[in-house]
């Protein structure tokens, strides 16, 4: 089970192994306040993209797609490797983000690829 979060929300019991999946540090909250397990930061979209997309040159269908081929190689690849394994191997995950974009955003699509990736071996 993979639930998504804002950084910024109270942690809770219910979160399981907390994750953060953000490039940047976000703004005004401690290390002690976040109670993260993982830190994830290789994960994010790279700046250019994320500016891109905060910036509105990019639509969010547009971001999804050049997110997920950055996904595909280098480090942002292997920290993708490393958040299947935490999620292969933990009954929750919560993965903290911290734009105020609820719904278009980077860990929705991490949560997507990583569900669908798990329901084609399933079904396999």
């Amino acid at each position: 089970m993979i639930k998504l979060k804002r950084i910024y929300d109270e942690p809770a019991e219910t979160d399981g192994v907390r994750i953060l999946v953000d490039r940047l540090w976000p703004r005004g909250i401690s290390k002690e306040e976040a109670k993260l397990d993982h830190w994830l930061k290789e994960i994010g979209p790279t700046n250019e993209l994320r500016k891109s997309f905060h910036h509105n040159e990019l639509g969010f269908t547009a971001f999804k797609e050049k997110y997920l081929q950055e996904l595909t190689s280098g480090k942002q690849k292997e920290a993708l490797e490393e958040l299947k394994r935490i999620y292969n191997s933990e009954e929750k995950v919560t993965l903290l983000f911290a734009a105020k974009n609820e719904e278009n955003n980077q860990a929705r699509i991490l949560k997507e690829m990583i569900e669908h990736d798990n329901e084609n071996i399933s079904d396999s």
